[in-house]
């Protein structure tokens, strides 16, 4: 009993403030769906069900014990929403390689990590492919960037299609996840163009303003100023290039590229501080009506609108929310401005898109919403001076600055494997000018285009950019402005969001306490390992960890997989310097005459023998122990060694070897989930497939160290 009146005497000191832990419990439910190895079941789904209902009963209870109950409930309740939403989203995936014609309407245009133009299509057919079993979209890579259709146009072309891809390697971003939300059953590139079957149909409409406005702002502000303007306008970042995104990734302004909190706010605010003076200098209007719910009012249509006009993603969705929710906490005279308001969004946006918990883009925009509220609510609370009036602006922008950068820096260098070092000057010398100058200039320009007066805000608009676009490449080139960071272990990002939310939300001396979890983070980000040996999922590249970094075996080709193994190791060595090392740390073994030669590695009492192509495997029959051999066809080898071809590597994945030999495969780690189970025709059941991947982790078992 004295537990527990200690207990509900700290939860008790917390009344008040219970609702900001809202969005963390939910998200604690979210996260456990994420995290299971195994799909849940329906009995699964049952017992969330009679806990959550039991727990509800216990809920009313005002003593400590009811608010445990009431965490639970909201727990349960996240794990029973991202379960809903996986299956509500079940769409057909592409269970081989395609090649043939494509056709389908264009709903999006993105641009790939290659700098490619993608074209994203629903209402798709395919030639041969049973309506039933069409991917409800695809997404195809273009060469040719001329000419490309309006959105809503039905197109055809001929393409190479491939189910989404595992991780590049164990543990790794998951794209079948990532695809299996935005429905996209297949994705691939096509090299012939790309045909109009018809029209886009539907004038007037929303998408067509949209495409209208992207447009014309490319017409009106060419090159990267357009395209720049485009995106922060309508979403659209189709137009801005590699370069431009890679200067603004350094010197971490790519933040202002994104529709999210800073560019909602700023139209919001613009348009909420533009009418209400206008009321305000309309005497008997000013006497009579609240100007601020009015204004608060059309603001919110405002942002409404914007919402609509930027394509309405999930980063622009969730800044709307956050939006909406302050303007209708004005409208209800309640404080527009808390942590309260930022945990009412969270809980909007988790309900409605529970797999975003996941995304860097929610982790890094609450982060730093809720940090900005914390750290602000505080110096108000204690009154602590912020400097002479003339410097209150200038000191409150360094201070944002500086404490949205810290709260979102853990979560930008798991993410991205990088760090800005000189992110505070770019910020101060980028955000000002994107708030006075860009963005009210580019509201101007929208309104005052019908009327043809929109030149004067078209030159302060092009004015402003062009700015950030300097600020961008000369910070980019200064020595060291950008630095590598390993990736860390699955504990690392939890240990800091929970260290960090406690400190923000705990009432009382104690939250302190929630320094010693972001502490333990940063020492296991730190000591987290990397795996001695990376496989990649159809054995075409291997790396090997050297004292000069990560050695790969090829110069060129498996590009993705190449890169992100280097980023993930925190090393910014290209894939051709990454080559170089393979020469000096392996040995060749030759396997017949005329035959090519094998790359082979030692893992400490192990070998490793690379076989590359058909002519590298004629000749091979026999293995020794202690040896693995990865190869990009199929080979019978008689031995006790492990072979990963082709038909194990449909089954593994993605592979990472330690220096013992021990193998851990992406398959392990990702579990059998609703977008990684099988789609083969090959595989009848997931039964069928869960019997041979646990005759895989057998194999694995029994294929240990032997001293």
């Amino acid at each position: 009993m004295g537990m527990m009146r200690i207990l509900d005497q700290l939860l008790q000191v917390q009344r008040g403030h219970l609702l900001a832990w809202g969005p963390v419990f939910l998200g604690l439910g979210i996260g456990v769906y994420f995290a299971l190895p195994v799909e849940p079941g329906r009995a699964a789904y049952g017992g969330a069900i009679l806990l959550g209902g039991a727990a509800t009963i216990v809920a009313v209870q005002p003593h400590s014990l009811g608010l445990l109950a009431r965490a639970l409930v909201i727990t349960t309740l996240g794990f029973l929403v991202a379960g809903l939403r996986s299956h509500q989203l079940e769409a057909p995936v592409l269970s081989f390689r395609y090649y043939g014609p494509v056709e389908g309407r264009l709903v999006d245009v993105d641009r790939s990590g290659r700098d490619l133009m993608r074209l994203t299509l629903e209402e798709v057919r395919l030639r041969s492919v049973l309506l039933e079993k069409t991917p409800k979209r695809v997404r195809i890579s273009v060469v040719s960037e001329s000419n490309l259709p309006e959105i809503g146009t039905r197109l055809a072309t001929t393409a190479h299609l491939m189910p989404p891809q595992g991780p590049a390697e164990p543990g790794g971003f998951d794209f079948r996840r990532h695809a299996w939300f935005k429905q996209i059953g297949a994705s691939g590139y096509t090299r012939v163009p790309v045909l109009t079957m018809e029209a886009p149909s539907g004038n007037g409409t929303v998408a067509q303003l949209r495409e209208d406005i992207t447009r014309y702002l490319h017409r009106r502000l060419p090159g990267e100023v357009g395209a720049i303007a485009a995106a922060i306008t309508t979403g659209d970042r189709s137009g801005v290039s590699q370069a431009t995104l890679q200067d603004l990734r350094a010197s971490n302004l790519a933040h202002l590229l994104a529709i999210s909190g800073l560019h909602m706010g700023l139209v919001a605010g613009f348009v909420f501080g533009a009418f209400r003076l206008g009321l305000c200098l309309v005497p008997a209007v000013a006497l009579r009506v609240n100007t601020k719910k009015v204004a608060a009012a059309v603001a919110l249509l405002a942002a409404s609108g914007y919402l609509a006009l930027s394509g309405g993603n999930v980063a622009t969705e969730r800044a709307f929310i956050m939006v909406a929710v302050m303007f209708v906490a004005v409208l209800i005279n309640r404080r527009a401005i808390s942590l309260r308001a930022v945990a009412v969004a969270a809980i909007i946006v988790l309900l409605r898109r529970p797999e975003t918990l996941l995304s860097a883009g929610f982790q890094m925009s609450f982060a730093a919403t809720a940090a900005l509220v914390g750290v602000f609510s505080w110096f108000q609370e204690q009154r602590f001076p912020l400097g002479p009036r003339w410097l209150r602006p200038i000191t409150a922008l360094v201070l944002s600055s500086l404490v949205a950068g810290l709260a979102t820096a853990p979560f930008g260098a798991a993410h991205f494997n990088t760090l800005a070092h000189y992110g505070l000057p770019a910020n101060l010398l980028a955000v000002p000018v994107m708030s006075l100058i860009v963005v009210p200039s580019a509201v101007l320009s929208l309104a005052l285009e019908p009327f043809g007066a929109e030149a004067i805000a078209l030159s302060a608009l092009e004015a402003g950019l062009r700015w950030i676009l300097a600020v961008a490449a000369f910070i980019a080139e200064l020595p060291g402005a950008q630095g590598a960071v390993k990736k860390p272990s699955s504990v690392v990002l939890p240990l800091i969001t929970l260290g960090g939310l406690f400190v923000l939300l705990w009432q009382g001396r104690f939250r302190v306490l929630g320094v010693v979890p972001v502490l333990v983070a940063f020492g296991l980000w730190g000591q987290s390992p990397r795996p001695f040996v990376l496989v990649a999922s159809n054995g075409g590249l291997v790396g090997l960890m050297t004292p000069e970094g990560r050695a790969l075996s090829r110069a060129s080709g498996q590009g993705f997989a190449a890169r992100v193994w280097l980023e993930n190791d925190g090393d910014r060595t290209n894939q051709s310097q990454a080559f170089d090392r393979w020469q000096g740390h392996l040995h060749n073994a030759v396997n017949g005459k005329n035959a090519p030669e094998i790359p082979v590695s030692d893992l400490g009492s192990y070998r490793l023998f690379h076989v590359v192509g058909q002519r590298s495997a004629d000749g091979l029959s026999l293995c020794e122990a202690r040896e693995i051999y990865v190869a990009t066809v199929d080979i019978n080898l008689g031995g006790e060694c492990l072979v990963f071809g082709p038909r194990q590597f449909r089954n593994t994945g993605s592979l990472g070897i330690d220096a013992n030999g021990t193998i851990t495969t992406a398959m392990q780690v990702a579990g059998l989930r609703l977008w990684t189970r099988p789609h083969s025709a090959a595989v009848k059941s997931e039964g069928q497939y869960l019997e041979r991947h646990s005759r895989w982790a057998q194999s694995l078992q029994s294929f240990a160290p032997k001293n």
